[in-house]
């Protein structure tokens, strides 16, 4: 015989709890990710931000239905399981740690910075932590990381931008580069995945994740163009493997910033619906 009190206890137990997300940086792609958590995502509460500036976080965030606080970096980890990072790279450690060090996922949007920050897997290797790189504003890291199982003999990818979405870059000032007034495109860089982080931490990350999907940053080769012409980031992709040929190409409407493509936050967003799915699509 089946008692009510018992089977509903049951059922109580298998359901899992809410995960509790904390956002750090409320900039173009955070505060997207942050209306999104607020109108309601299952599976998922909002629960806390980090900002550079409190006080316009919080303004952004008047018309919320929950109220989230705007805490210190350094106190997000305790009162969330999950952290989406969507700050400068420079911050990235900082961020990234204290979850990791918790046995706790952090959502990698500023994938260059791992490179830098190498420690930081074995830290969630000891502790049980996990290091989430969406997609982002690239495609086909699935098709990417399934031929990586054979060989791949070469990843190529040429990355075209409007010269507002590079102005800035230390590579171009640190190379005397100035874009000021070009009338047609320029090669403004060519060489690997990991130099091409270094030198456009705010650009490049796409170009990081599609190496960890495949050969590594330093057998991913990259040209970036400035072209006064275009609207959209666009980005074109060739792999040769013993498996397939791949040619992946994508033009990314900008979000508010111009350096990142309003897929993104949509990425993001994927990556969350799918680790709660009972479906998973895609490798």
């Amino acid at each position: 015989m089946v008692h009510p009190e018992t089977d509903s206890a049951s059922s109580k137990e298998s359901k899992s709890p809410e995960v509790r997300v904390a956002i750090a940086s409320l900039g173009a792609i955070g505060l997207k990710l942050a209306q999104e958590l607020d109108a309601g995502i299952p599976g998922y509460r909002f629960v806390s931000v980090s900002a550079r500036t409190p006080e316009a976080a919080a303004e952004r965030m008047s018309g919320f239905k929950a109220s989230v606080p705007v805490l210190p970096i350094e106190e997000l980890e305790p009162h969330a399981d999950l952290v989406i990072e969507c700050a400068p790279s420079a911050l990235f450690s900082e961020i990234a740690t204290p979850f990791l060090k918790a046995g706790k996922s952090v959502i990698a949007l500023s994938a260059g910075a791992l490179l830098e920050n190498e420690h930081l897997r074995d830290i969630a290797n000891t502790h049980g932590g996990r290091i989430i790189v969406p997609s982002g504003a690239l495609l086909g890291l699935d098709a990417v990381a399934a031929a990586a199982e054979g060989k791949i003999e070469s990843v190529r990818m040429i990355t075209r931008k409007p010269v507002r979405g590079l102005l800035g870059a230390p590579y171009l000032e640190k190379n005397g580069i100035d874009l000021t007034g070009i009338t047609e495109p320029m090669k403004v860089f060519e060489g690997s995945a990991r130099e091409a982080a270094a030198g456009f931490p705010a650009n490049l990350n796409v170009a990081v994740a599609l190496s960890l999907a495949g050969v590594g940053p330093d057998r991913t080769t990259l040209e970036i163009w400035a072209d006064p012409d275009l609207t959209r980031n666009t980005h074109s992709i060739q792999v040769v493997s013993d498996s397939a040929n791949l040619e992946m190409k994508i033009e990314n409407i900008p979000s508010e910033n111009p350096k990142t493509g309003r897929i993104t936050a949509q990425s993001v967003l994927a990556v969350l619906r799918k680790m709660n799915a009972s479906l998973s699509i895609g490798t």
